[in-house]
């Protein structure tokens, strides 16, 4: 999605590791609840969303990049272990912290807000659709009380996180396991349309003259990827070449015309069960914003800690 920089398999663009929050406020523990809901820090913080959402929108203004990493950031935390925040924990003598797997080196450190009370894994759900609004993306609902891990998940960090190099078939199967239809899948992926991946991702694409990739495309992108292996490995290129810094659905259109940077990208229109798909969020625009809301509702909801599970951590990086 992904959604996307960095040396993620699913990338994104850079770490937003200056962001996140300059802010706190102080207020009483929250009560435990054992479901999910919009209004659940209406009493207990009732400035949290507009905290976060001035944060972002200033963090994004200043580096356009950023609504990139907060979408992806929210996704590679809900695939491991579920969206538990479990993604920003540092190292220590009993963690081994999911940062350090190669999918997810470059994630950011979300600061604490209102410590105690708003959980670490609900600021990354809302920055998410946050970052996504501020970029002339769709918007939702999300749905708050999560808790917060006290664990992270290294070991299953590379089987549960997509790679640049999976196969249609991988790709459905693994967005399967986690309850999403091939379909989410696929919008999912659209977040492609902001953002930036490394060369070290992209090199075998476009230097393996295959029939997938267009030829003109392919030699634009060899500009600043050399061919060799540990040459240029970190530089960047837009994941969507037209409008790289807007929210929109060129994604799908460049993937029609065999332009997609990642071969994770190319291979949902490549002959196979979700090329129908493509070309109805390259035709329609409000489809695709559509779904994608509703398929960012849906990973929020991938087994968060809720009510008497969990913590809420006043520092999103150690466990207190």
């Amino acid at each position: 999605m992904g959604l996307t920089a960095g040396s993620s398999s699913w990338p994104s663009c850079i770490s937003p590791a200056c962001l996140f929050l300059a802010v706190f406020l102080i207020f009483s523990n929250m009560p435990s609840e054992a479901h999910l809901s919009p209004t659940f820090y209406d009493h207990t913080c009732p400035r949290a969303l507009t905290t976060i959402q001035t944060a972002v929108r200033t963090a994004v203004s200043r580096e356009r990049r950023m609504a990139a990493s907060l979408i992806r950031l929210h996704f590679h935390d809900c695939f491991v272990q579920g969206c538990d925040a479990s993604i920003l924990l540092d190292d220590s003598s009993s963690i081994q912290s999911e940062k350090n797997a190669p999918n997810n080196l470059n994630s950011s450190k979300v600061e604490s807000l209102c410590p105690g009370v708003v959980s670490c894994a609900d600021i990354v759900a809302v920055a998410a659709r946050d970052a996504s609004a501020a970029v002339s993306g769709p918007t939702w609902t999300v749905k708050l009380g999560r808790r917060d891990s006290t664990t992270s998940g290294l070991s299953q960090a590379a089987s549960n996180l997509p790679s640049f190099r999976d196969s249609l078939d991988k790709l459905v199967s693994l967005f399967g396991s986690k309850g999403l239809s091939a379909r989410d899948m696929v919008a999912l992926s659209g977040s492609h349309t902001i953002g930036q991946a490394r060369c070290v991702t992209f090199r075998d694409r476009i230097y393996d003259n295959g029939t997938d990739i267009d030829a003109g495309f392919a030699s634009t992108r060899r500009r600043r990827c050399p061919a060799n292996n540990g040459n240029g490995d970190d530089n960047l290129a837009p994941l969507e070449l037209v409008t790289p810094n807007s929210f929109d659905n060129n994604y799908f259109k460049n993937l029609i015309q065999r332009k997609g940077l990642l071969q994770s990208d190319q291979v949902l229109f490549s002959g196979g069960s979700t090329d129908t798909i493509v070309n109805e969020y390259s035709k329609s625009p409000k489809t695709f914003r559509s779904d994608f809301a509703s398929a960012m509702v849906k990973m929020g909801d991938i087994e968060p800690l809720t009510g008497s599970a969990g913590v809420t951590r006043k520092f999103c990086n150690v466990i207190n």
